[in-house]
C-alpha cells in the first residue's frame, strides 16, 4: 500500500479500510487509463499506416485494432473508470480519424 507522507494514517478501521480500498481503485483505474491510452495510439497508427497505404490488410489491421480500443473504452466506462461522455468522445475521436482516411482513399 502506498501513502504519501502528508496524510495522516486513519485511526478508525472503516477510515483504515476506506484508504486502502481508495488505493485499490487508484490502481485499477490507473491500469485501465494507461491501457486505453496504449490502445488509442496504436489505432491511430495503424490509422496512419492505412491512409498512408490504403490496402485490405492494413484496413483489417485498423478494423481489429479500433475494436480492441472500443472494448477497452466501453469496459472502463462499465466500471466508471472514465465518464461516458469522455468514452463517447474518444470513440468519436478513433472513429474519426478513420472516416477522413477513408474518405481520402476512396
Amino acid at each position: 500500500m502506498r501513502l504519501l507522507q502528508s496524510q495522516p494514517m486513519a485511526n478508525i478501521k472503516s477510515a483504515v479500510k476506506r484508504v486502502e480500498i481508495a488505493e485499490r481503485n487508484r490502481l485499477r483505474n490507473k491500469s485501465y487509463k494507461s491501457a486505453v491510452k496504449t490502445l488509442m495510439k496504436k489505432c491511430l497508427t495503424s490509422v496512419d499506416k492505412f491512409g498512408t497505404d490504403p490496402t485490405t490488410d492494413n484496413l483489417t489491421t485498423v478494423n481489429q485494432q479500433m475494436s480492441d480500443a472500443f472494448s477497452k473504452i466501453d469496459k472502463a466506462v462499465k466500471k466508471g473508470v472514465l465518464h461516458p461522455n469522455n468514452g463517447a468522445r474518444k470513440k468519436s475521436r478513433l472513429a474519426r480519424a478513420l472516416k477522413r482516411h477513408q474518405t481520402v482513399a476512396a
